[in-house]
C-alpha cells in the first residue's frame, strides 16, 4: 500500500482545544560488516553449519518441502527472555523423521553469525532476536535470507488442506515482507503491546481503566495523591514509549500517519496527530505523574519498580509477563489495555491496538539444508510446538487459535482478550525494523529528551522529522514502502 505524500498540515479544529489546554498544562544503518580478520565463526557447539549442501529430495505429501531424510540441521537461538527449551522440543520432533540438530544458543548473534553469513557458512536457521540482531534489511539487500514463500504455501503440520499461511495471526507475513511479495522471516512471538498495569493496583485506587485522555490524567492525579507514580519506563530504552504511542497517533488521525512515517514521508511527523499525541504524553512529565528517576531506568529496572507497585503504567509487551515473572507479587492481576485514547472523535476505536508478531526467524540463502531450515519452522508452526512455546514462556505464537482451550496467567489472558476485541483495528509498524536505527536512537532520543522534560513536544517533533528526512536521503540505506 503506498501512501499519499504529505504537506503541511492545517491544524484539525477537534485536535485545537485539546492541544491548548495541554499547551497551558505544560507551561504550569545499515550495520557495518564485521572485519573477518578481527571476529571468528561460531564455535560453541556449533557444527560449523553449512560446509556441504544437503540438498533435497522429491516432495510428498508428509514432507512437502523435500527435506533430505538424512540432513543434519543447525539451529541457532537468542537466549533472552523466551530461553531455548521450546526450540529444543521442536528439535526433537524435526529428529524423529530427519537428521540430527546441532543446538546454539547466545545473546551474540551478530558477532557470532555475521562473519559467517558473509563467508557463505551460515547455520541453517536463525531466531534473530536481542540487542545483537544482524540487520535483516542488509541481509536482504545482500541477497543472504531465503524467501520463505514456499513455507507459507505448503500444506500446514496439523492439515494438509490447510496451507501455513492460512494458519497465521494477522500480520505475520507482512511482518517478514520489505517492500515486496517476498517473505524474508517468520515472526514466531505473537506480541500485543499497549498500556501494562495491575488491575490490583487499579482497584486499590478505586478506578476505572482510562478511555479517554482526561480519564488519564483523573487516574494518575489519583495515583499521585496515593504515593504512586502513573507511568514509569524503560529510559535507557526509550523506543519502549513507542509501543503506547505509535497506536496513540494512529487512533487520533488514521492509519494512514503511521503509514506515512513508515515510509518516510516529508513532513509526517508534522501531522496534528503527532503533535497531540505528544502533547498529550508530556503532559505526563509536566504534572509529575512519571516516577522520578525512570530516565535513566532499563527495561528489567523499571518492571521492577512497576511490579512494587511504585507506578501504574507501564508500556511494553506481551513478553513481560514471562520477563517480570521474578518480581511479580502474587496478587498483581497482570492485565494490559489499548493506548488510551486522546478523545471520543479519535479517528480509531479505543480497542485500536498495535499487535505484531516478534522473534524474528529467518533461513539463511546460503545454509546447507535449506529445506529442513524450512521443514523445522513448518513443526514450530504446528499446534503442538505453539502451544508448548505458550505454556514454556508465556507468550502467544504467531499461530491462529494455538492457545484456545487453555488456561492462561493472568496477563496472557488479558492480552488475548484485547486481541480479540480490537478486531480488525490493528496497527503495525515498520519503522523499528525497516530503520532500527532512526526508530531506536534519533526518534526513541527525541522522545527520550521530551519525557525528561529536557525539550517541549515542539522541538522532539522538530527532532524526528529531521532524522526522518536524513534517513530518506542517505543512499546507504535501502528504503521501503507499504505495499
Amino acid at each position: 500500500m503506498t501512501s499519499r505524500p504529505h504537506g503541511p498540515h492545517i491544524p484539525h479544529p477537534r485536535y485545537v482545544g485539546r492541544r491548548a489546554l495541554l499547551t497551558r498544562t505544560a507551561a504550569a544503518s545499515l550495520l557495518s560488516v564485521p572485519v573477518l580478520g578481527a571476529l571468528t565463526s561460531c564455535a560453541s557447539g556449533g557444527s560449523g553449519g553449512g560446509t556441504k549442501d544437503v540438498g533435497r529430495v522429491e516432495p510428498t505429501a508428509d514432507n512437502p518441502l523435500g527435506a533430505h531424510p538424512d540432513g543434519d540441521l543447525e539451529v541457532v537461538i537468542f537466549d533472552g527472555g523466551f530461553g531455548d527449551q521450546y526450540a529444543l522440543d521442536a528439535e526433537k520432533l524435526y529428529e524423529q523423521r530427519f537428521g540430527s540438530v546441532t543446538h546454539v544458543k547466545t545473546q551474540e548473534i551478530q558477532s557470532r553469525l555475521q562473519p559467517r553469513m558473509v563467508k557463505g557458512d551460515p547455520p541453517d536457521v536463525v531466531d534473530n532476536s536481542g540487542a545483537e540482531a544482524m540487520d535483516i534489511a542488509a541481509l536482504i539487500r545482500n541477497d543472504q535470507v531465503h524467501d520463505l514463500t514456499e513455507l507459507l504455501d505448503a500444506p500446514s503440520l496439523d492439515d494438509p488442506n490447510v496451507t501455513v499461511r492460512e494458519t497465521l495471526q494477522p500480520g505475520t507475513v507482512e511482518m517478514g515482507q520489505f517492500g515486496t511479495q517476498a517473505v524474508y522471516r517468520l515472526n514466531y512471538a505473537y506480541h500485543v503491546y499497549g498500556q501494562w498495569y495491575s488491575r490490583t493496583a487499579l482497584d486499590r485506587l478505586d478506578a476505572e481503566y482510562p478511555r479517554t485522555w482526561d480519564e488519564m490524567i483523573a487516574v494518575c492525579e489519583k495515583a499521585k495523591r496515593a504515593g504512586m507514580a502513573g507511568w514509569t519506563y524503560a529510559g535507557m530504552y526509550p523506543y519502549y514509549f513507542n509501543f503506547t504511542l505509535y497506536p496513540f497517533i494512529a487512533k487520533i488521525g488514521g492509519a494512514d500517519v503511521l503509514r506515512a512515517i513508515d515510509n518516510l514521508e516529508p513532513n509526517a511527523w508534522r501531522h496534528e496527530a503527532v503533535r497531540a499525541a505528544f502533547e498529550a504524553y508530556h503532559e505526563l512529565t509536566a504534572r509529575g505523574f512519571v516516577l522520578e528517576g525512570s530516565s535513566g531506568l532499563s527495561h528489567e529496572e523499571s518492571q521492577d519498580e512497576w511490579c512494587a507497585g511504585r507506578a501504574l503504567f507501564h508500556p511494553n509487551g506481551s513478553w513481560v509477563e514471562n520477563e517480570a515473572a521474578r518480581n511479580t507479587p502474587a496478587d498483581f492481576d497482570m492485565a494490559v489495555g489499548p493506548p488510551t485514547s486522546l478523545d471520543t472523535s479519535d479517528a480509531m476505536p479505543f480497542e485500536t491496538i498495535w499487535a505484531a508478531p516478534g522473534e524474528p526467524f529467518f533461513v539463511p540463502a546460503d545454509a546447507a539444508n535449506v529445506a529442513g531450515g524450512m521443514e523445522f519452522l513448518r513443526i514450530m508452526l504446528g499446534r503442538e510446538s505453539a502451544r508448548n512455546f505458550t505454556s514454556l514462556v508465556s507468550s502467544l505464537t504467531c499461530v491462529r487459535d494455538s492457545v484456545d482451550g487453555m488456561d492462561l496467567p493472568p496477563g496472557l489472558t488479558s492480552a488475548n482478550e484485547v486481541l480479540a476485541a480490537a478486531g480488525e483495528n490493528l496497527i503495525t509498524v515498520r519503522l523499528p525494523d525497516w530503520y532500527r536505527q532512526l526508530n531506536n536512537e534519533e526518534i526513541g532520543g527525541a522522545i527520550a529528551a521530551m519525557m525528561a522534560g529536557d525539550i517541549e513536544p515542539g522541538e522532539a517533533i522538530t527532532r524526528c522529522q529531521r532524522a526522518a528526512d536524513a534517513a530518506a536521503a542517505d543512499d546507504s540505506l535501502q528504503h521501503f514502502e507499504h505495499i
